[in-house]
């Protein structure tokens, strides 16, 4: 009768034990985050266009119920469409305005990266480089023919951004209002920086400006001032022209808006901005020397309690006394 006494208790212990481990196994997924569904509007800036959309693309590859609509339109449409409510999200590389906080003064921006813009000329082109006040004169219209910065003898033709683009306000902010210039009304404008880089990858004698992030073999990147337009030159200061990126909503943004948001500020979603040219914004957050403080007896932390742990240890118990059961009745 012992002995069967003991095999039930070993029989008992053996289901807790099976219970138990069923119960850890499934915990995991029990807590797991659900999954995102429901639809997002983004729009703006063509500069955090690309960014846009291959975050969608991974986050939807993620959640497949989700569904998320990406367009550009430039910095300036990104402000006023989510400020009028019509998108979830807009996008600028530029900063806010005073006015379009005026308007919209709910406007909540978001920081996901820093950029640059890069003076451009065919590959082709003969000159290299440019002080910033040729620049301004290139484009204010004052200089025509490439013969007059060491270039061959033919007519310059301008390629700018259209109003509104956060891409022209910048380079307007840093190339021509330093030297009280405007850019000339003969200039051929284009709708994003995808179009100009084209145009003066197709047109020798033409000089444009775009993100950073659009700069590839097709085009080539004239130094200012001596200095290349690099991500490096851009994070040690030497490169005079650089902006932040921003996604904005209106208001405190929803669960799904924050999502999204939270991915691009993600370790993911930061190396999709490196590897799209830009500057994560890790890359430009400066070092800060932790303050020392008096040497404090610390607060025991307590060790958080594995789920079942006092269970095992009562099972455990009730094996040893199993088997010593076992011992005495042989």
């Amino acid at each position: 009768m012992e002995k069967i006494k003991a095999v039930v208790i070993v029989a008992i212990v053996v289901s807790a034990i099976a219970t138990i481990g069923v119960a850890v196994v499934l915990m995991p997924a029990q807590c797991s985050s659900a999954e995102l569904s429901g639809k997002l509007t983004i729009a703006g800036s063509t500069t955090v266009l690309p960014i846009n959309q291959e975050c969608a693309r991974l986050l939807m590859k993620k959640n497949p119920a989700l569904r998320i609509s990406v367009s550009g339109g430039g910095s300036g449409h990104g402000v006023k469409s989510v400020g009028a409510g019509e998108i979830d999200i807009g996008a600028a590389s530029r900063d806010v305005k005073p006015t379009e906080m005026e308007r919209y003064p709910d406007l909540k921006p978001v920081a996901i990266g820093k950029d640059s813009v890069a003076i451009v000329v065919h590959p082709s082109n003969g000159v290299s480089e440019l002080t910033l006040e040729q620049a301004s004169k290139i484009f204010a219209g004052e200089v025509t023919n490439w013969k007059e910065l060491g270039g061959a003898d033919e007519a310059i033709r301008v390629i700018t951004r259209e109003e509104g683009s956060g891409t022209r306000e910048v380079f307007e902010k840093f190339v021509m209002k330093p030297s009280e210039r405007e850019i000339t009304g003969k200039a051929s404008v284009k709708p994003s920086n995808g179009e100009v880089r084209a145009t003066v990858s197709e047109d020798k004698n033409s000089i444009g400006y775009l993100s950073l992030g659009y700069v590839d073999p097709s085009v080539k990147a004239v130094k200012i001032d001596g200095v290349e337009a690099t991500v490096e030159n851009v994070l040690v200061n030497k490169y005079p022209i650089v902006r932040t990126l921003y996604l904005i909503t209106k208001g405190e943004p929803s669960n799904l808006e924050k999502a999204f948001i939270d991915f691009v500020l993600s370790e993911e979603g930061q190396k999709v901005v490196e590897d799209m040219g830009y500057i994560k914004l890790a890359a430009t957050t400066p070092e800060v020397t932790p303050e020392i403080t008096p040497t404090a007896t610390p607060t025991p932390t307590p060790t958080p309690e594995v789920p079942g742990f006092r269970m095992l240890l009562a099972i455990t118990g009730l094996l040893a006394v199993a088997y010593a059961a076992l011992r005495r009745r042989k």
